[in-house]
């Protein structure tokens, strides 16, 4: 009985302060009062309530603009919606901070937040990368201005995470047209020019070794599928990308693929 009714106690003040917290909020909205409404959001953040500070931030940022209060106002506006996991929001209000207060107090932590926000909200490799490719681009700004930031590690190890996403969907673009083969043309040669050109924007990607075995793949094929009077000649490159191939990964897992492709080439070109 004694732990129903300490229960029962809880609730009531629990729902008792949940009363009075929104009869505030409902007051704050109200106000026209910007300074009260300040300190509201600086409480509201404080008790983990992101939607209701920043939607009362939003309200008095623009009338702060060129008060000395402006800087504190934005920079939570972002953070609020930051804590509030709406990234795309929170990166557009850090980089707003940052263009306004290049020398802020919270500049340093609005530049990472902008890029790391991008980051958090960064697609599935299949689905459009053009957040990645802006994550990876601010996060970029911040390591440059700020390169002895205890964030550095995070930015760096985020950017590494992001160009292996985009790689791995230029690898899946280029093993599409890998496995659309001649329907409508050669996209063998598609498949090399889109896995060549992620070889060399990614260099060290982990995805390398599956690009380079996929060009070799594709020049085998290529060669295979040639006329009769191109056969020869284009084996020929598909022996010199084995060589090429062996030479950067003798001990890997697409070995003995790569052994048989070259033992299947080398008899086209046997004078």
């Amino acid at each position: 009985m004694k732990r129903l009714k300490i229960t029962h106690l809880v609730i009531v003040l629990l729902s008792g302060l949940i009363a009075s917290s929104c009869g505030e909020y409902q007051r704050v909205l109200k106000s026209t009062d910007s300074n009260y409404k300040l300190e509201f959001a600086k409480r509201a953040f404080e008790d983990k309530r992101y939607v209701q500070a920043a939607t009362v931030l939003e309200d008095i940022v623009p009338i702060f603009k060129g008060n000395e209060k402006a800087e504190d106002a934005l920079y939570l506006l972002a953070l609020s919606n930051y804590e509030n996991k709406d990234y795309q929001t929170a990166s557009a209000y850090f980089r707003s901070y940052y263009s306004r207060f290049p020398k802020g107090k919270y500049t340093e932590l609005a530049r990472f937040y902008c890029g790391y926000g991008y980051y958090l909200d960064s697609p599935d490799p299949q689905l459009d990368q053009t957040g990645t490719v802006k994550a990876i681009e601010e996060l970029q700004g911040f390591l440059d201005y700020f390169p002895r930031s205890d964030k550095v590690s995070l930015a760096q190890n985020a950017i590494f995470e992001m160009q292996d996403k985009l790689t791995l969907k230029e690898l899946m673009n280029a093993q599409l047209y890998y496995n659309l083969g001649n329907y409508m043309g050669n996209n063998y040669e598609s498949a090399i020019i889109v896995a060549q050109n992620a070889v060399k924007n990614y260099p060290y990607s982990k995805y390398k070794e599956d690009l380079e075995m996929l060009i070799l793949k594709s020049r085998y094929q290529e060669a295979s599928q040639s006329i009769e009077e191109k056969k020869a000649d284009r084996f020929r490159e598909v022996i010199d990308e084995y060589y090429s191939f062996i030479n950067n990964y003798p001990d890997g897992p697409n070995r003995s693929e790569a052994d048989n492709i070259f033992k299947i080439a080398s008899r086209h070109v046997k004078d």
